[in-house]
């Protein structure tokens, strides 16, 4: 099915404080939703600039957009908005070129009507705008978010918070493209949209504007496909080395083929090719902290003094989700 995306950036404003970065954050966000990073296509993207008089995005453009964008089936039905936003006693609201009160934005209220009545699997709403975290709030009760299901939120700023742009860029954008690009990925490659939140929260400080996450999905969908760390075909070996839960896999110096080239060495075994095979494939592991060393500081030094290695938690829950052919 086809994926499809409005990416909005508007830093033109000709009543508003005129902003520096979301155009080019705008254009970066298209550039990497629009292929995988194995340059495979991945979303239909839509690019809406409000650069200068000539080339604005007034409030009727941007809710015609938004319509449109949410009026078909598609897998994924993502917006991204990059600009102003304003909040009062009735909502939040996203700022066009044309504003000048901020009340006659674009209504967040409309944007979350639009995508709960899409036929779209998913909807996914990403804002970095000042005070976006209001979206999807109840009217009545703010602390509360109704979200019917298959929808997710992901925005800079809470309710009372402003976004901030840094180094020509917003702060929350440069994480988001940050995480899209491999930083959020697992280990198949797949980013989904609870990864991103995750960098992206792992990356602010307590003391920073905190992005806010909200989701109404039984699935995380993946949004893009990025070079995994670990090749498929190692990765799915993994159940095959450790049979079971708790298993030390037992390592002697048949698997190192490296040498310290001292008189010790005539009395080892010589390297075996299919446990050198396995050991790199080991090492891989170690890599990604899949397997850990059992007694010894690197797998070179369990395998010359006869250590075993085991998996981590992450490696045991790779191992599992092998075992049950969820990879």
């Amino acid at each position: 099915m086809t994926r499809t995306a409005l990416v909005v950036g508007i830093d033109y404003y000709a009543q508003f404080t005129k902003l520096f970065g979301c155009v080019n954050d705008a254009r970066s966000v298209k550039k990497t939703l629009e292929r995988h990073s194995d340059r495979t296509v991945n979303f239909d993207v839509r690019l809406l600039c409000g650069t200068g008089p000539g080339e604005a995005v007034s409030r009727e453009d941007l809710k015609q957009a938004v319509r449109e964008l949410f009026a078909g089936d598609p897998e994924i039905a993502m917006l991204y908005f990059a600009g102003h936003g304003h909040i009062e006693t009735t909502g939040g609201y996203l700022c066009a070129t044309d504003g000048r009160t901020g009340d006659d934005g674009l209504p967040l209220g409309e944007v979350i009507t639009l995508a709960h009545q899409s036929r779209a699997q998913n909807k996914v709403i990403v804002l970095d705008s000042c005070h976006s975290g209001i979206l999807g709030a109840h009217p009545d009760f703010p602390q509360t978010s109704e979200l019917r299901e298959g929808m997710t939120i992901l925005t800079a700023s809470t309710a009372e918070q402003y976004a901030t742009e840094e180094n020509g860029g917003g702060v929350f954008t440069n994480l988001f493209i940050d995480a899209m690009n491999g930083s959020a990925a697992n280990l198949v490659g797949d980013v989904t949209p609870g990864s991103v939140y995750a960098h992206i929260d792992q990356s602010l400080g307590s003391w920073e504007q905190r992005p806010v996450f909200k989701t109404n999905v039984k699935k995380f969908v993946s949004l893009r496909k990025v070079q995994p760390p670990i090749a498929l075909e190692d990765l799915l070996q993994i159940a095959q080395l450790f049979p079971k839960k708790d298993f030390d896999l037992q390592l002697d110096p048949s698997f190192e083929p490296e040498r310290s080239g001292s008189p010790a060495d005539a009395a080892l075994p010589l390297p075996s090719p299919e446990n050198v095979r396995k050991f790199g494939i080991l090492q891989k592991y170690n890599r990604v902290n899949l397997v850990v060393p059992v007694g010894a500081p690197h797998m070179w030094h369990a395998a010359m003094q006869r250590k075993a290695c085991r998996l981590t938690m992450l490696g045991e829950h790779y191992r599992r989700l092998v075992e049950k052919d969820r990879i």
